[in-house]
């Protein structure tokens, strides 16, 4: 039964009352650390969808991280559930800003210069893309007032990366860039246009670029703006103060003039300038009103932090000079503590040791031994240490050291990914492979152009794998004799080989030298699978090299040039990034290991005990001469904050987010000399308890554990149920550990199929079905697999593209003597339950009378209804169809009369498996999902049970490790 929403009990201060019921006007609120923003953000949410019966799919809610985005899904379902109330999650809008402007992209890509199939770049794809590019912008004139004379091409292609999105976000058209007097920025204006072309050419998108395409879409279509205006109606976005000009320019075009905008965010905590963020958007957001229709909402109490702590943080704020020729840049704000009894005990300590590195890593260790032996500490999870950088050589000697000690750490970023013994030794055999009798490493060194400071990196790499192999000949006999035949092969190369860079890589993972690192069972611990999620990264990688550059076998014309490019230019601009190794964004303090990371990296999180160094930094400019002339002659507004200021705004704010992150007990760390700490924070330091003096206690801590992430993760039947219940080892290295498969023809045929039936349903539900001519759907067609291909990495041989076109001719031509029963195509289903979310996309068709019936299509072959294989996949397929059934009935209100497989393949037969509805059987289907779902969230990959088969079998990358 459902319960009326009510805000009673849940002992709400009268501040966070006001921000979940101001629906109706445009609001600010202001939350500082520890506030419960999440909450106020999930009741709100619920408040509207309950109590004023607004529609999911009517609101919109940006969040600053995909994490914080599961978080706050899960926690609006959970509250649902509660309520007993039924929703499709799946139809409102929340994500971060790039990803849901990506959303709406998609459901408009018509509108926009997008073909299906785009391709998205994250920042490394888009340096990466613009030094493949370098010969482009090296004619342009006056280039070298711009990324410099003798800059190394790969601090050239990260320049350029700066500024292209730097003026994209500033909305500033390159055509008024290349007209500048200025000769820098005319030649940033060729640049842009130069990289535009490129995205356009091949059908690619940047982050910034994202957001460029969505304006492109509001300001030349404004149909499709209004459109979007009367279907959105609520938008909240969360971390307001790290929002830039673009963001928020495309954030007050959503809300129209409904001006139902809710935005919450702490200037205090605004952090990503050097990615352009700008504090003027929160600070100066009720400007964008007239005065009084901006309601403003403070939520100053901090529910997290010791009293201590809070006072502390609070202090080093007020010390700051936020004010210049009577503007404040600042909201005025002191965040005071929750009502309870606190430890009578220091909340600040400081550990300090006098210019001895050695003394200063020995004390931090004693300080947490001091902790674990005095019962204080349960699980090393609960300390955190907060760091500028963690590549610096004070957070690396310390890891070092408390590694030593038998104290594990956490530190994906620290750029130590290709020292892992695990790369090396796969490097090491890909080397030894390719590189026999040396006439890899003698081709580069006989070539003065290429540099050769990171070949001794690969030779060490060569060495670590022979003497691998050298230390037992036998155990690794067939190893040997593996690498030895690969590499006699690939120096003759008569005819061209069936594989490259990743398909040989998983052809090694059948040796005990590798498989030995994936046999680890994945509720260890992070620490123990750095090396097997390491792998996943290196498929990656290697996947990522072949599509960028073409590559799916090697050939006596390719090889060389691949093998080169591969070491010298792809390989080498990772290894002078600093690869990060694998994160799992669900699990941000695993247990059994003490997190370093950087003050960025901990914004939204809190630990029982942070311990901040870095605390001889001192402000830093993060502006440029070029930066300045942009700004002053170029943005759309002029500089907000005094230029010369912003580097100690900017000092202040991230302090300030890493003191707020504790719970129990802030550490100060320093190993202290005349710079350390920074005379910016000596007076800070020396305001802390010494950790070793009589005014401390260790044994009146009581410290919190760590909270467990909330995350209900959503599952879909095809991706998720079907591939698990087909082969549970599949789903634990594609699925969960996010290797990435080689072989995606089968994907691509059925992926290119369902795509062009979609176009004819798109034509017939718009009223266009006399568009639908054999002439039209080819092109279709063609396009479809031009975009695929080229997104996939992959291609289909002719015969087999061939067949794909005749089985949508086919579906034409027995449709389309009456395209009326095509109601409704890819509709999005979703169900929620305690522990998960299913989802997925189903078709309409008109049934008898009211009703409806369902259809699923499938390009595969029609399976043997008479074999048991062939019953036993109908059967999983029908209850996928049972659910569907369910959850559409729920949302749409009409009966579904029937269910229907539809097989593309069936050219000349009856291409349907029908089913009736059976309502008596979806209950049982839920449970038989429970108990897929509860296998795969406590990481159950037996295979006892699994029936291997040739077809499945035949076309996985770990068939050899399987098999070996």
């Amino acid at each position: 039964m459902t319960e009326r929403y009510t805000l009673d009990g849940l002992d709400l201060e009268p501040a966070k009352i006001k921000a979940i019921t101001t629906i109706d006007k445009p609001l600010l609120i202001i939350a500082g650390p520890g506030s419960g923003k999440t909450m106020t953000l999930v009741e709100r949410i619920v408040y509207l969808i309950v109590e004023k019966k607004v529609d999911p799919n009517e609101i919109l809610v940006s969040t600053f991280t995909e994490k914080a985005a599961k978080e706050l899904i899960t926690r609006v379902s959970n509250r649902t559930l509660e309520l007993g109330i039924s929703i499709n999650l799946n139809e409102m809008y929340i994500g971060t800003l790039h990803s849901l402007f990506l959303r709406i992209l998609k459901e408009n890509i018509e509108f926009t210069r997008l073909k299906r199939n785009f391709k998205m770049i994250d920042q490394f794809d888009q340096e990466y893309l613009l030094y493949q590019n370098l010969y482009q912008f090296r004619d342009i004139d006056d280039i070298e007032l711009v990324y410099g004379e003798r800059t190394r091409v790969w601090s050239k292609a990260t320049t350029l990366s700066k500024y292209i999105n730097k003026v994209v976000e500033e909305m500033i058209p390159a055509e008024e860039l290349i007209n500048s007097k200025e000769l820098e920025i005319s030649a940033i204006g060729k640049v842009l246009k130069i990289y535009s072309d490129i995205l356009i050419e091949r059908n690619i998108i940047d982050f910034s670029h994202i957001q460029k395409e969505a304006v492109d879409l509001f300001e030349n279509y404004p149909d499709v703006l209004l459109k979007i205006q009367e279907q959105i109606k609520y938008v909240m976005v969360d971390e307001y103060q790290d929002t830039n000009t673009i963001q928020e320019h495309l954030i007050l075009k959503l809300t129209g003039k409904h001006n139902r905008l809710c935005v919450v965010g702490d200037d205090d905590q605004g952090l990503y300038r050097f990615r352009g963020a700008t504090i003027r958007n929160i600070l100066e957001f009720k400007k964008n009103f007239k005065n009084g229709d901006c309601e403003e909402v403070r939520l100053s109490t901090n529910y997290r932090s010791h009293p201590t702590i809070i006072d502390f943080y609070n202090e080093f704020m007020e010390q700051g000079d936020w004010e210049e020729k009577g503007v404040k840049f600042r909201f005025d704000k002191i965040i005071k503590p929750r009502q309870g009894t606190f430890p009578d005990n220091p909340a600040v300590i400081s550990i300090e040791a006098d210019m001895n590195p050695n003394l200063w890593c020995e004390r931090v260790y004693e300080f947490i031994i001091d902790l674990k032996e005095n019962g204080k500490l349960q699980d090393y999870n609960q300390i955190a240490f907060l760091f500028n950088s963690v590549k610096g050589p004070d957070a690396s000697k310390l890891e070092q050291y408390l590694e030593g000690k038998g104290i594990p750490i956490f530190n994906p970023r620290s750029g130590t990914y290709f020292h892992r013994d695990e790369i090396r030794l796969l490097l090491g055999a890909i080397i030894f492979i390719l590189d026999k009798d040396g006439w890899l490493f003698e081709t580069l060194e006989n070539n003065s152009r290429f540099e050769f400071k990171e070949w001794a990196y690969y030779r060490d790499c060569k060495l670590f794998f022979a003497e691998e192999l050298r230390s037992d000949t036998k155990q690794h006999k067939s190893l040997i004799q593996f690498c030895s035949s690969k590499a006699t092969e690939l120096l003759a190369l008569y005819k061209n080989s069936d594989y490259a860079f990743s398909a040989l890589f998983y052809e090694l993972l059948q040796f005990p030298l590798f498989s030995s690192y994936l046999n680890q069972e994945l509720n260890t611990g992070v620490v123990d699978l750095r090396p097997t999620y390491n792998f996943s990264t290196f498929s990656q990688l290697l996947t990522k090299y072949e599509y960028i550059h073409n590559i799916s076998v090697f050939t006596k014309k390719n090889k060389e040039k691949a093998v080169v490019n591969f070491f010298n230019k792809y390989l080498r601009f990772l290894l002078l990034g600093g690869m990060s190794e694998y994160e799992d964004y669900d699990e941000y303090a695993p247990s059994g290991c003490i997190s370093f990371m950087t003050i960025h990296q901990s914004k939204g999180l809190e630990f029982p005990v942070v311990i901040v160094g870095s605390l001889g930094t001192v402000p830093r400019k993060q502006h440029n001469d070029i930066d300045i002339l942009l700004q002053d002659n170029h943005f759309r507004k002029k500089a907000f904050e005094p230029i010369e200021k912003t580097k100690f705004y900017d000092f202040w704010r991230l302090y300030y987010t890493a003191f707020s992150r504790p719970q129990n007990l802030l550490v100060l760390t320093s190993n202290k000399d005349s710079r350390n700490p920074s005379k910016y924070m000596r007076d800070t330091f020396e305001k802390a308890i010494e950790y070793d003096s009589n005014e401390f206690d260790v044994t009146k801590l009581n410290l919190k554990d760590v909270k467990p992430t909330n995350i209900k993760h959503q599952y879909s039947f095809t991706s998720h149920i079907l591939l698990y219940e087909n082969c549970p080892l599949q789903y634990k290295f594609y699925k969960e550990l996010e290797f990435t498969p080689v072989r995606n023809a089968a994907m691509i045929f059925g992926t290119l199929v369902h795509q062009t039936i979609e176009d004819i349903h798109k034509q017939v539900l718009t009223g266009n079905s006399g568009n639908v001519t054999e002439v039209n759907v080819q092109e279709w067609f063609e396009d479809n697999y031009t975009n695929i291909s080229k997104s996939m990495k992959s291609y289909l041989a002719e015969g087999q593209q061939k067949a794909a076109l005749e089985q949508v001719l086919a579906y034409k031509t027995r449709q389309e003597k009456d395209w009326s029963v095509v109601q409704e195509a890819e509709i999005d289903v979703s169900l929620v339950k305690d522990e998960y979310i299913l989802k997925g996309t189903v078709d309409l068709i008109q049934g008898e009378g009211n009703t409806v019936e369902i259809v699923d299509f499938k390009s595969e072959k029609k399976p043997d209804l008479f074999s048991n294989y062939g019953k036993d996949k109908i059967e999983r397929y029908k209850r996928q169809l049972e659910i569907y059934s369910h959850l559409i009935e729920e949302r749409t209100g009409k009966e579904v009369s029937k269910m229907h497989l539809y097989y593309t393949s069936e050219i000349n037969s009856n291409p349907f498996v029908s089913f009736d509805k059976n309502t008596q059987s979806i209950e049982k289907t839920i449970e038989k999902f429970d108990e897929v779902v509860e296998k795969i969230e406590t990481k159950n990959y037996d295979m006892s049970s699994t029936t291997k088969c040739d077809k499945l079998c035949g076309n996985c990358d770990f068939r050899h490790y399987c098999n070996s």
